[in-house]
């Protein structure tokens, strides 16, 4: 499922019963924040950063196959969503990873103006034009956030956490 909402990055959007603003994000939530601008090697860098978040927050070392693949599933929708806004929004301005008990969310933020979009392999052996296919497929949701009257968007994702 992919939405666009237009909230602040960070916020949380429209309360559970559709009215108001989610200001703050859930207490039991603990995020870790890594800038991009200007760096080299954007990608290898954010998914050591996800890794060290991962393992602080006792995701990693994995402890048997679901909680490997389930950090797998993160690493990898870490560098979809980086990969993408190098390739496509003039590269990422920060990376945001938030970990709550059952849920753990990315964020992209970039300057682009553009709309990522997933769209079906046209050939699965082929490469190119997978990453938000990829990211659906692992993701209990995803969606682009856009603060009124300021350029560029937080990509973001939400996994769930290990059982």
């Amino acid at each position: 499922m992919s939405t666009t909402r237009q909230h602040p990055p960070g916020g949380l959007g429209r309360e559970p019963d559709g009215t108001g603003t989610a200001s703050v994000a859930p207490a039991d939530r603990q995020w870790r924040t890594l800038s991009l601008r200007q760096a080299t090697g954007i990608v290898p860098m954010a998914r050591d950063f996800a890794r060290q978040a991962l393992h602080d927050w006792g995701w990693l070392p994995a402890s048997g196959a679901d909680r490997r693949a389930a950090a797998e599933d993160v690493l990898l929708v870490v560098s979809e969503l980086v990969t993408n806004a190098c390739l496509h929004a003039g590269g990422p301005e920060e990376l945001r990873i938030g970990c709550s008990p059952k849920m753990l969310r990315v964020e992209v933020v970039d300057g682009g103006a553009g709309q990522p979009a997933p769209r079906t392999p046209h050939r699965a052996g082929r490469p190119g034009g997978h990453g938000m296919f990829i990211v659906q497929r692992l993701c209990l949701d995803w969606g682009v956030t856009r603060t009124p009257d300021q350029p560029g968007k937080t990509v973001w994702a939400e996994l769930a956490a290990p059982a």
